[in-house]
């Protein structure tokens, strides 16, 4: 089979290469899916850069989501799951024409859903049912801040909060994106590029505090979110998108940039801080995956939710596709087809 494999850590074009591997076998608990599509997430951006510690050593074929039909299975596996197309998170070995992964990290789906909608309800799906359905459930009138808002993550949370009652505030870069964020019912949609983004949200909330933070961007943006909070507030922590733009000594830099959290004071002003990695979730409690799973498939069933598509780009066009990602240049999720 064919599959993308990083080589080094770099440019994409310049450390990805299409290479023949073997056939993998499902062990127990385990199916292998010939895929149709892969899934995109800026995780995949951060493991290319060399700045993501779970990504496995080199070289190493990465992905975490993928699209395709259940071709074989291990045991304890139902065999009558062989032929059902279905969309599964793996751990790894994504970016690859057939995947492994556990029975329990896949759903199945309807033949006339496009790819892209169905590899949305995957990671970030799942990362958005987790953070905003089981580890911070959203409650009627709360003020709910989002930032990267337009990203894969971020517009399916902006969809839950606003199915919650919630008076979202929306941050995103560009007026494409806000139209966008506006056109899913934000309340206030932030333009990251108009300036300080602190200051537009404390004009914006006249004197109010947030009620919750949902953070894909860490650094500065974490220390600012904390002024913001306020009592019974609670920021969920998902990514560290502001790392991939720091240089030499980025990761003291970045860590500098959150400031120093005092769990006495969190105490005090009844603050909490919530983190969220869907791997470690994965890993102790893959009962969990299912539940997100199941409940994003079932919440785009019913029309509750719409998975936005940046596009579909060819298999061979990976490099580009991570690199557009990694610029801000995608909207939603970026699925690539064999």
């Amino acid at each position: 089979m064919r599959a993308w494999t990083l080589t080094g850590h770099g440019a994409p074009a310049k450390v990805l290469s299409l290479r023949e591997k073997d056939l993998p076998e499902p062990k127990a608990n385990e199916v292998r899916i010939r895929c149709e599509a892969f899934g995109l997430n800026f995780a995949d951006v951060m493991a290319v850069k060399g700045l993501y510690r779970e990504a496995p050593p080199l070289p190493s074929v990465l992905g975490y989501e993928v699209v395709g039909r259940v071709d074989a299975v291990g045991t304890g596996v139902q065999q009558d799951l062989i032929g059902k197309r279905v969309v599964a998170m793996t751990r790894f070995g994504g970016y690859a024409e057939y995947a492994i992964t556990d029975h329990r990290a896949i759903a199945e789906i309807p033949e006339e859903l496009l790819a892209g909608e169905a590899a949305a309800m995957a990671t970030q799906g799942c990362t958005a049912w987790y953070a905003a359905r089981i580890l911070c459930p959203l409650r009627k009138g709360q003020r709910v801040l989002i930032h990267s808002a337009a990203g894969g993550v971020g517009h399916l949370l902006v969809q839950l909060a606003l199915r919650s009652g919630c008076e979202v505030f929306a941050v995103a870069s560009g007026a494409r994106k806000l139209d966008y964020l506006r056109s899913l019912g934000a309340h206030h949609a932030i333009d990251r590029a108009a300036g300080d983004v602190e200051h537009q949200l404390t004009k914006a909330l006249h004197g109010a505090k947030l009620d919750v933070s949902f953070n894909a961007v860490g650094g500065s943006s974490f220390a600012k979110d904390m002024r913001l909070l306020g009592g019974g507030g609670r920021i969920v922590l998902f990514g560290g998108a502001e790392r991939g733009s720091i240089g030499p000594f980025g990761t003291l830099r970045f860590v500098w940039r959150m400031g120093l959290v005092v769990p006495i004071f969190l105490m005090m002003k009844s603050r909490s801080i919530l983190g969220v990695n869907m791997l470690r979730i994965a890993e102790q409690h893959p009962d969990i995956i299912a539940e997100c799973l199941a409940g994003m498939i079932k919440a785009q069933a019913r029309g509750e939710l719409k998975a936005h598509v940046h596009g579909e780009f060819p298999a061979s066009e990976l490099p580009e596709a991570l690199t557009a990602l990694e610029r801000g240049e995608t909207m939603g999720k970026v699925v690539l087809r064999w």
